[in-house]
């Protein structure tokens, strides 16, 4: 039984005040009315108290306070969605019978807060006629590699032959059958409790490599790697069950919930594979994190896909003006939405180059995008700079691009 009911789309039309719309900017929304850019998200992250709640062991009404203003805010930038971070370690932002209570909220892991954070995040985010996608990450067990750090209750430690460290972190071994089905368990508990609009998980399935370093899963592929021509293969394949089995399991639930995945913006690279992007990346998706993210969108295993595309327009390696049109093809006839991770954090950061101080950057990738009917919109990383917008990026694109409030695409 779900216990939170939906509530109607709030239409809330207006103007942002100190928003000037210059000619430039007046002829960019002209130009973005036209467009079929229509999701507007942004990431609410709460590992290692990234975004919110800004610091462990704040009260329950505090803590309230700021996830309020936080959609408070998303409503003022015409945005839509929020992608809420609710299992950043394998732990739980409301009161899963599967695993413990997050320590980003009280500083202690497993401790009640005394309040149910994703609940209220559903009914609030209804309420101001925004979506709610519920972000999970499926492995990443601790940003620590000491188990019993962890709750004396976690899964975890009952289990320590399901966990491996690697780079500094602890890990659920994506090759144990028992691991997959239970994270699948964990996330799942969330969908049939709760009225979220999506599934979401971020881009990380085998962790991003540590030079020097091997993930340790011999014994794994040992007992199950037996009909696959190589360790690569056996591990895109756990990944490949992971996203096929969570899809249909979802769609049982609920089939109203969409499930979105946000990879690495980089598949493979022309140079590995003549299906790839014109990127000299130095992480692949296919190659590194074992991730096919392509096969999977021409699948139509998942309903939408938010690539990553973290880089300016003109970067050599990864130019954001080729791989746009790169992820708009491979979407093209598939039936998955394509909308793309902005990486609103860089702007203005003093060791980004210099086409992160410019304001407009921004602002020109989603002019960009607007010239590839696939793209169906943009989500901005993350919460804390929709609020501070260092250099004025996010109220440029607001200007430019966010006339009025729009329902996010369904």
């Amino acid at each position: 039984m779900r216990q939170i009911t939906r509530r109607g789309f709030v239409t809330a039309a207006g103007t942002l005040a100190a928003l000037a719309m210059t000619g430039e900017a007046a002829a960019a929304s002209a130009r973005r009315r036209s467009c079929p850019q229509e999701f507007r998200g942004m990431w609410l992250a709460t590992v290692a108290n990234r975004d919110w709640p800004s610091r462990t062991g704040l009260s329950a009404a505090q803590q309230r306070a700021e996830l309020l203003a936080y959609l408070d805010r998303a409503v003022a930038r015409r945005l839509n969605t929020v992608i809420f971070q609710v299992r950043p370690t394998a732990d739980a932002m409301w009161p899963s019978p599967y695993e413990p209570w997050s320590a980003y909220l009280t500083g202690v892991q497993g401790r009640n807060p005394g309040w149910d954070p994703l609940g209220t995040a559903v009914a609030e985010a209804h309420a101001r006629g925004l979506e709610l996608h519920a972000w999970f990450n499926p492995y990443r067990v601790a940003t620590h590699t000491d188990v019993s750090r962890l709750a004396p209750n976690h899964p975890a430690r009952r289990n320590p032959e399901w966990v491996l460290p690697y780079g500094g972190k602890l890990y659920y071994n994506p090759g144990l059958p028992e691991v997959r089905t239970f994270v699948q368990d964990a996330m799942l508990d969330a969908v049939e409790r709760y009225d979220i609009d999506a599934v979401h998980w971020d881009d990380y399935f085998y962790p991003y490599p540590v030079a020097g370093e091997a993930f340790d899963d011999d014994a794994a592929y040992e007992e199950y790697g037996a009909d696959f021509p190589d360790r690569a293969a056996w591990r895109r394949n756990n990944i490949d069950l992971l996203v096929r089995e969570t899809a249909a399991r979802i769609r049982r639930i609920d089939s109203r919930v969409r499930f979105g995945i946000s990879p690495f913006g980089v598949w493979r690279n022309a140079a590995t594979d003549p299906l790839g992007s014109d990127t000299r990346a130095g992480v692949q998706t296919y190659d590194d994190l074992y991730a096919d993210t392509r096969t999977w969108v021409r699948r139509g295993w998942i309903d939408y896909i938010v690539p990553q595309l973290y880089w300016h327009i003109g970067l050599a390696v990864a130019d954001y003006a080729k791989l746009v049109p790169w992820w708009a093809k491979t979407v093209r006839g598939t039936g998955v939405d394509l909308y793309i991770g902005e990486a609103l954090y860089k702007a203005g950061d003093p060791a980004q180059p210099a086409p992160w101080q410019d304001p407009a950057e921004l602002s020109r990738h989603l002019t960009l995008a607007c010239g590839h009917p696939e793209v169906r919109g943009h989500c901005f990383f993350a919460a804390k700079e929709i609020v501070t917008d260092r250099i004025g990026a996010m109220a440029r694109v607001v200007a430019d691009h966010y006339p009025t409030r729009i329902r996010a695409p369904r």
